[in-house]
């Protein structure tokens, strides 16, 4: 980590209360799909230890896969074009589908990886995103299992990164100030 920045850190959501919250949201989404297959497509590079801490405590069989998007360069402002990076592996068709984003914000990114997938023919498509920021929503995509709504801060921890940096926090914490 930056020595300069590791001032700039506040706790937004300490790393027991998102564990909490990871099990409960994977005690739903068993509940959800109870005695069926699952497929859960984590969002690079960001998503990666949600989707760790996710899908150990999902009580079903659960095969992954992985998609890359770019949109936010080394900065922290959307640039407003996605693009995909790294594509599926194999092939979602018939699939009980839950795309995995650590956060919500503009609804860009989420967006277009809806259409992308919808047009992949999944038996089921759903999203669960680690944070949500209503706040910054351009696109209405609605998340259908949420961790925590957040205040519009910039954010880094937890998979979280701003240029690179920071994703290994444990807690989500508020950077500020905020990057520029």
């Amino acid at each position: 980590m930056p020595k300069r920045s590791k001032q700039n850190l506040k706790i937004l959501l300490r790393h027991s209360a998102i564990q909490r919250r990871v099990k409960a949201m994977a005690a739903q989404i068993t509940r959800d799909f109870r005695g069926e297959h699952l497929h859960l497509i984590g969002v690079l590079k960001g998503a990666s230890i949600f989707l760790s801490d996710l899908v150990r405590q999902i009580r079903l069989d659960v095969s992954l896969d992985f998609m890359a998007v770019s949109s936010y360069g080394k900065g922290h402002q959307s640039s407003g074009q996605v693009r995909l990076t790294k594509d599926l592996d194999t092939s979602i068709e018939g699939l009980n589908v839950i795309l995995v984003e650590d956060i919500l914000d503009t609804g860009l990114t989420l967006s277009y990886l809806f259409r992308v997938l919808q047009q992949r023919k999944p038996r089921t498509l759903r999203i669960a995103a680690l944070l949500d920021k209503p706040e910054r929503r351009i696109k209405q995509v609605k998340a259908d299992y949420i961790g925590f709504q957040i205040p519009n801060e910039f954010v880094v921890g937890y998979g979280l990164d701003y240029a690179e940096h920071y994703r290994n926090l444990k807690d989500v914490c508020i950077l500020s100030p905020p990057p520029e």
